[in-house]
């Protein structure tokens, strides 16, 4: 590369030209190419990815030159740089937009261009002198995008996803809390929106408890996959300008640099060809996000109303709900929740489109994957924050709305049926439902049943309970 500079630019060369670059810039001509060809998001490289390229640096530094591949004062320059980088510094030096053409190779030289230049001035240098340090010959020494960007999203993601599972394991642990506190409170059940049977508020929050407890084991087998990394592969799995040594100390090197167990793909070709396990995980992801939505989904009607709805939940009032109607408090945090899915099913749809879209040796459709399923995790993972802080946790029942509805609800006949038939308890629905008397008062005024069997039958305690009909031997 050509170096000349002046008070307010150095000149970098490339295979294109020669491009001014400020002269306090970390990063080089590649990089600002990147810049001017993909105005895209107007956003910036995940902070955490950033991390995780820098990782991958000076995993490759270490691996190189502990073989004696890359000079020792290079090497420790390199390192150094990016344990800063690391450290959180030098991040507004990565420019480049996370929707990129080239599969992540913006990425990826912005890394090497920022890390170069940095350990340039460690050794004494000024930024753009890449005889001392290259960003392609050292920095990027036994690499390619092509393993190197598909390693840094594995590590980003299991970074964030770890945040992820501490935040459902949270919210699971509240919804267990919640289970036993309503587990005295009956309410009506209700499937297809229709009076159901009795079932008690606590086992509906048990209910909810159990599905999450299900999504967090299935993120947490999806994480496995993404333990095999293609480090060593380089362009396309078969190694070429990366040292055989190198390829057998990398993963291991790695590993100890990012506190990760990581293993090499045992076929770097297919590790390096296929990106299912971004698609795996992101169905996780997915999966949860429906079942908390279907969880919002059900906060919103119990506690509809307040006075013309279900009403038989309270959720914390947190905002006021309206510009024109005073008084007026709605269920922003669900409503929160039931968009989040939204977007973290559309996000699914991408990253599968951009999975199936690999070509022969190459899936060059990284950055979008990245991009969605980086932006997935982190909105789940700050909504369910926000799920349990601001909503599960200050939830209260309206138990004697509760108790009213189950007292006059039709649904209590289905009790009666083992005793009557069907036909019969048909027949008293049918009477409930025109005259809009009780299904207790109809029984006892047409001697159908006595009081004292009738209030074994209708207990609505004893109706959530499994076996409640062998207990009153109404079935041998």
């Amino acid at each position: 590369m050509e170096y000349r500079k002046s008070s307010e630019f150095r000149v970098e060369s490339d295979s294109i030209g020669l491009r001014e670059i400020p002269i306090g810039a970390y990063y080089g001509v590649q990089t600002l190419r990147a810049v001017e060809n993909f105005r895209i998001t107007g956003s910036r490289i995940h902070e955490e990815f950033i991390r995780s390229l820098a990782e991958t640096k000076k995993a490759s530094a270490l691996a190189n030159g502990s073989i004696g591949l890359l000079d020792k004062n290079i090497e420790q320059a390199i390192v150094k740089a990016a344990d800063e980088i690391i450290s959180g510094k030098f991040h507004e030096e990565f420019i480049t937009d996370p929707i990129q053409g080239g599969a992540g190779t913006s990425m990826n030289m912005n890394a090497n261009e920022v890390i170069a230049n940095r350990a340039i001035e460690i050794l004494g240098g000024e930024k753009g002198e890449y005889n001392i340090v290259h960003p392609n010959d050292h920095v990027n020494m036994g690499q390619s995008t092509n393993d190197i960007i598909p390693t840094a999203g594995k590590i980003t993601t299991l970074k964030l996803l770890t945040k992820a599972l501490k935040t459902l394991e949270t919210l699971h642990n509240s919804l267990k809390i919640k289970s036993e506190e309503f587990h005295h409170v009956v309410k009506m059940g209700r499937t297809q929106l229709q009076d159901a049977v009795p079932i008690r508020l606590g086992q509906e929050f048990g209910a909810y408890s159990a599905v999450i407890k299900r999504d967090i084991n299935r993120i947490k087998r999806s994480m496995e996959s993404l333990r095999y990394v293609n480090m060593g592969a380089t362009a396309i799995g078969t190694g070429i300008t990366a040292d055989e040594e190198y390829e057998t100390r990398i993963v291991p090197i790695l590993s100890k640099v990012t506190g990760i167990d990581l293993t090499q793909c045992e076929d770097l070709i297919d590790g390096t060809q296929n990106l299912d396990a971004f698609l795996e995980v992101s169905s996780t992801i997915k999966t949860a996000a429906v079942n908390l939505s279907k969880i919002a989904n059900d906060l919103r009607l119990m506690s509809s109303g307040p006075r013309t709805g279900f009403g038989e939940i309270n959720l914390p009032p947190k905002q006021n709900g309206s510009s024109i109607m005073p008084g007026k408090v709605n269920p922003v945090i669900p409503e929160v929740i039931n968009q989040i899915a939204f977007n973290i099913i559309g996000n699914d749809m991408t990253i599968t489109m951009a999975v199936e879209a690999g070509q022969l040796e190459l899936n060059a459709f990284e950055p979008i994957i990245f991009y969605n399923l980086f932006q997935s995790i982190e909105t789940l993972t700050n909504g369910v924050e926000t799920f349990v802080n601001n909503c599960i946790d200050g939830i209260t029942a309206n138990e004697r709305r509760c108790e009213d509805l189950v007292e006059n609800s039709i649904g209590i006949v289905t009790a009666i049926c083992p005793y009557i038939g069907y036909k019969e308890a048909a027949n008293i629905a049918k009477k409930a439902m025109k005259t809009k008397e009780p299904i207790r008062k109809l029984i006892l005024n047409e001697g159908i049943m006595g009081e004292k069997e009738l209030n074994e039958v209708l207990d609505v305690s004893a109706m959530t309970k499994p076996g409640i009909l062998r207990e009153l031997n109404i079935l041998k």
